[in-house]
């Protein structure tokens, strides 16, 4: 039943989302000719790795400067970037992975398969579930780049 919750509200999100997805990517592609998406590998559900789709909020490879978490005020966010992460629309993407079967709404935040490699026997456990797009921790920690601000 849950999987079918998560099929019809994917559709739904994406066709509500659409007029307000298509010209942000638009405005992110426009600021440097590149793919509006951040496409990378996560493990989900019983330790598969998919690819997590989000729209992209910083420059092209910023996630090869060896940082894992973003300050509101880091310089690899764009203009456009910045905008993104104030309304929260970097995650709407995600309902494509909610569509395709590889993630949930709600559960677990995905991790990269480095963190995942720190997982004991019972954090593991998380992997038994599909991940989702939000869950307690990302509603308690929304604000998370204000919390690091200036690190």
């Amino acid at each position: 039943m849950k999987r079918f919750f998560d099929l019809i509200s994917s559709i739904f999100g994406l066709l509500l989302a659409s007029p307000i997805l298509l010209p942000v990517m638009f405005l992110v592609w426009k600021q440097d000719g590149n793919s509006p998406f951040y496409v990378a590998s996560r493990v989900g559900k019983d330790e598969r790795l998919f690819k997590m789709v989000k729209l992209r909020s910083m420059v092209i490879n910023a996630d090869k400067s060896g940082v894992s978490s973003t300050a509101e005020d880091d310089n690899r966010i764009t203009a456009v970037g910045n905008l993104i992460r104030k309304f929260k629309l970097d995650e709407l993407p995600q309902l494509w992975n909610v569509f395709k079967g590889d993630m949930s709404l709600v559960g677990p935040r995905p991790n990269t398969e480095e963190g995942a490699g720190f997982y004991t026997l019972v954090e593991k456990k998380i992997l038994d579930v599909r991940p989702g797009i939000t869950d307690f921790s990302s509603i308690v920690f929304s604000d998370e780049g204000n919390i690091i601000a200036g690190s």
